[in-house]
């Protein structure tokens, strides 16, 4: 095949699954800035009477973010939910061990739950498994899932929630392989933890969803071990596996890093299969899914976070300013989602405001979008329907890591109820555009509404409160004529082909 030139097929009979909206997730942790200075900041101008950021409330809703994990995280292994509920002038400040900060709780779950429903997203709470365990975990589902007539649950009431918050989704623990976590422990002792700790919650509230902890990432010396012990013990009371990835260039190897993408494809398929392997040796009915609940670019910070001082209130941590090459990687790596939305049914880009974040904020100032906010948002907004699978005929490229690149990397979604296709476009090529013949004759009567492009000339472009040097336009290049779309893919680029019937 020509080195510029690329094919598909696109038929709306190969489906993947429907996509889980909930794929979008995002997090918000304890950590840094993504709190305090973030969502929470009471003495900004823009704050409203609850001291939450009406700036960063529009730019969340933008996003359309539909669930957002809380409250961490590292910080859940040493947390105690109790300090974050009842009179703020009575919450007590406490030394925070995993990002070794002073926490002043705040916020705690109530206030969280009420700014979750200001930018209209669902809560996925975590439960300390590090230094606590069954106890304080069912308490906690007490206060914030039962009715009323018993202790927590008046508690709540008492602190001015006389409705109970409905959380459905709970994760049990944070990373428990690593041994960086409060509480670190091994695959059986977590495994029987968290299946007694599953049990006790689901004897509370059985509608909960729960979700096993998987590994902290490809490179832990016990993946996928970890994954078949644990889920050995938790296989039939959690209804997931956590997954949890970052990237990053140090190397400055763009074409190589454009690609890691692919690592994340076989991270889920080694998880998939070791899922498959329990199942297989329980001879189980059941089918465990997905929860991508930690992923995103994770690699500018590392140096100016080694030189902050301990024991201080909201330092600016984890505070990445991210580039365009990262956006590329951020689109490929939501594709990667919609191409296994038949097991990845949630996922958490990590994190949502200030740390590792699409969305960033000075204090007392202003709010602004990072690169990668536009891949995502796009995703999100546009990828809400079934997942088709695309036939593509790429040219390919081999880098440090990789061979059999694919040029053109791209995942598709149709919805039927509103009678759209949204085709998204990676062009891995850092120097050619590539001419896109995509076959879509099975969508009769539909026409192109528009080609978004996000695309720069300086990989390495960058948004400031200042400038956003990187933002998409809406010029891209494609026709549609006899159930054939012909389209040019900028060099180095993000595109969203948008399809409707008419």
């Amino acid at each position: 095949m020509a080195e510029n030139k690329a094919k598909m097929i696109i038929d709306k009979e190969f489906r993947i699954s429907e996509v889980d909206e909930r794929i979008y997730g995002s997090f918000i942790e304890h950590l840094g800035r993504a709190v305090y200075g973030g969502v929470f900041e009471p003495d900004h101008p823009d704050a409203d009477e609850n001291g939450f950021r009406k700036d960063v409330i529009k730019l969340v809703q933008e996003l359309q973010v539909p669930i957002i994990r809380y409250p961490g995280g590292n910080m859940v292994s040493a947390y105690d939910w109790e300090d974050g509920v009842g009179p703020r002038d009575k919450r007590p400040k406490r030394l925070e061990l995993a990002w070794r900060t002073v926490e002043t709780n705040q916020m705690g779950t109530n206030e969280f739950v009420d700014w979750s429903k200001q930018v209209n997203a669902d809560v996925m709470m975590a439960v300390n498994l590090g230094t606590r365990g069954i106890d304080d975990a069912r308490n906690y589902l007490e206060y914030c899932n039962h009715s009323g007539g018993t202790y927590y649950s008046d508690l709540r009431k008492k602190h001015g929630y006389e409705n109970p918050h409905n959380i459905k989704t709970w994760c049990l623990g944070n990373e428990m392989d690593g041994p960086w976590q409060v509480g670190h422990k091994t695959a059986d002792e977590y495994g029987r933890l968290a299946l007694e700790t599953g049990k006790a919650m689901k004897l509370v509230d059985p509608s909960i969803e729960l979700v096993s902890c998987g590994s902290s990432h490809t490179k832990m010396p016990t993946f996928p071990e970890w994954e078949a012990t644990t889920l050995d013990h938790t296989y039939e009371v959690a209804d997931y596996v956590s997954l949890h990835q970052y990237y990053g260039n140090p190397e400055n190897d763009t074409a190589n890093y454009l690609a890691k993408s692919m690592d994340m494809d076989h991270f889920i398929k080694t998880v998939i299969s070791t899922c498959d392997y329990i199942k297989a040796k329980k001879r189980s009915k059941k089918t465990m899914n997905l929860s991508f609940d930690e992923w995103n670019v994770w690699y500018h910070s590392h140096q100016q976070d080694q030189e902050i001082d301990p024991w201080s209130v909201a330092p600016p941590q984890l505070e990445d300013v991210y580039n365009f090459e990262d956006a590329l990687l951020v689109g490929s790596m939501l594709m990667s989602f919609l191409r296994h939305a038949d097991r990845v049914k949630m996922a958490c880009m990590a994190q949502l405001v200030n740390v590792i974040a699409p969305i960033m904020t000075e204090n007392g100032g202003k709010a602004w979008k990072q690169t990668i906010f536009y891949p995502y948002m796009h995703v999100s907004v546009f990828g809400r329907g079934v997942s088709l699978q695309p036939v593509i005929s790429s040219p390919k490229y081999d880098s440090k890591e990789f061979t059999d690149i694919p040029y053109i990397d791209s995942a598709v979604v149709y919805n039927e109820e509103k009678e759209e296709l949204n085709v998204f476009l990676v062009n891995r090529h850092l120097t050619d555009n590539i001419d896109l013949s995509i076959d879509v004759r099975s969508f009769v009567e539909y026409q192109i509404v528009e080609h978004i492009v996000l695309e720069h000339d300086d990989m390495k472009a960058t948004n400031t409160v200042v400038e956003e040097k990187v933002k998409p336009h809406t010029k891209g290049s494609s026709i549609l004529k006899d159930g054939m779309l012909e389209g040019r893919l900028s060099k180095a680029s993000w595109n969203v082909i948008r399809l409707k019937k008419y």
